[in-house]
């Protein structure tokens, strides 16, 4: 009985490892675009926050927003439960995107530029103009 349930948990981490590393492959061939950059957004956003982390010109602020976002997105307890179709992980998407301009908004506009890795051009629409101080 145990054999069959680790073979069966097995199969399950390769079929969700085949499909993720498919989704790369196929988010790769999408045009340039909006579809791209919203493809390439989530994985822009934990590379840019690894990078931010330990940056001395971001406040903490910043950094507990971001902190935030994660256990947020990890967190068993929703707003809305996760099986209703389409709007079920709405809760996530807008608290993750929230606290994200939050953080954004309070990090150097050239610190957060160099640091993000793909086009900026989906970042500077969800921070908007540079405020001037």
């Amino acid at each position: 009985m145990l054999d069959k349930l680790l073979v069966a948990a097995g199969i399950a981490v390769a079929l969700w490892g085949v499909s993720c590393l498919l989704m790369v492959v196929f988010a790769r061939r999408l045009p340039d675009g909006l579809l791209r950059q919203v493809a390439e957004f989530l994985p822009s956003c934990v590379t840019t926050a690894r990078a931010l982390r330990k940056h001395p010109e971001v406040p903490r602020s910043a950094k507990v927003a971001m902190l935030v976002a994660i256990v947020w997105v990890i967190s068993p307890i929703d707003l809305l439960p996760e099986f209703l179709p389409v709007i079920g992980p709405l809760d996530d998407v807008v608290a993750v995107v929230l606290l994200l301009r939050f953080a954004a908004r309070r990090v150097p506009r050239d610190v957060l530029l160099d640091a993000w890795p793909t086009d900026p051009r989906l970042l500077e629409k969800l921070l908007g103009s540079p405020r001037t101080p």
